[in-house]
């Protein structure tokens, strides 16, 4: 075990109360590196306070509760941040009284949260990262703790499908797999089961996916067309993927309309051009290949698509 998971795990001893938080709008690697390091932490120390906090969303409650917790009347937490590289993007701890963060994240370093940090943007996903740690360690692993690690590796490896995947990524399923003896099978239909509406709503996308001769492929979803299709402004993120390979598209981007915040949100993926500088330049960011923006401000979301169509132009033209 590294000197950050020893210096992690020996804080996480000391506290008595422990807050784990991760990204707003959060994917399934967010959501169960969260709930499954508060489970293994509550099973280790019966006795700790350990809350994972944010706003719910209701399709990822299949993979566990939140807490809801009054952070006002809480003092001297450690905070264990989860998959999140920017602290004004961590969810769920206005007004929180901490006394250390620990930060945990496989995305490219952007900013220091002052406090014990953990980034490898070789790892896959968080879970992974959190997989490893408690493997290594001498907490117990349940069936659930493990299950929601395995579905994080799976969902942000895509199946292990992208170039973020590693021999390390295997092995540490493997030992996941081979210490609990968890149905892997099963969970593949947990965590990529649709409703009807989302199926006819990923064929609305492909049908109307505008893509441009140098190879940048987007769609803008407004407010109406997410209640046409009863589905919400987090489901077209969750589809992203499922576009991976389309010949002779480089670039491809989801933006969504969120009229109840008054606000964008964007994800864009690569097969190629990198894509976080571009993301930063409009306040977001994330991976070479996987990055995420949002604004208020429709101007920005015009420019970063013509940026992204350049990067492909530029891509394209080597």
């Amino acid at each position: 075990m590294g000197d950050i998971e020893k210096k992690i795990l020996k804080k996480i001893k000391q506290y008595e109360t422990i807050i784990i938080a991760r990204h707003i709008g959060p994917d399934p690697d967010a959501i169960c590196s969260q709930i499954a390091l508060r489970d293994a932490i509550k099973d280790q120390y019966p006795k700790k306070n350990v809350y994972a906090v944010g706003s719910g969303v209701g399709k990822f409650r299949k993979y566990g509760n939140l807490d809801k917790i009054d952070n006002e009347k809480i003092s001297n937490a450690l905070l264990i941040t989860l998959d999140v590289p920017n602290f004004y993007r961590v969810d769920g701890i206005e007004n929180l009284k901490f006394k250390e963060v620990i930060k945990i994240d496989h995305h490219p370093f952007e900013e220091s949260f002052n406090g014990l940090e953990w980034i490898d943007d070789s790892a896959c996903s968080t879970c992974q990262m959190v997989a490893l740690m408690l493997l290594k360690s001498n907490y117990k692993i349940s069936c659930d703790v493990a299950s929601n690690l395995f579905i994080g590796i799976v969902s942000d490896s895509d199946r292990f499908l992208l170039s973020y995947t590693t021999l390390n990524t295997f092995k540490i399923v493997t030992s996941l797999i081979e210490r609990t003896q968890i149905n892997f099978s099963s969970l593949y239909e947990k965590l990529y089961e649709r409703p009807l509406d989302e199926i006819r709503f990923l064929g609305y996308i492909a049908t109307n996916l505008i893509v441009t001769e140098n190879g940048f492929a987007y769609i803008i979803i407004d407010s109406k067309t997410i209640d046409d299709y009863h589905v919400d402004t987090a489901t077209a993120s969750n589809m992203i993927n499922d576009f991976n390979y389309i010949k002779n598209v480089y670039v491809w981007t989801f933006v969504t309309y969120d009229e109840k915040n008054n606000i964008y949100k964007v994800n864009i993926r690569s097969k190629g051009p990198v894509i976080n500088g571009v993301a930063s330049k409009y306040h977001g960011g994330g991976h070479k290949f996987a990055s995420g923006v949002r604004t208020s401000d429709y101007n920005d979301i015009e420019n970063l698509l013509k940026d992204l169509d350049n990067e492909c132009k530029n891509f394209k033209d080597k």
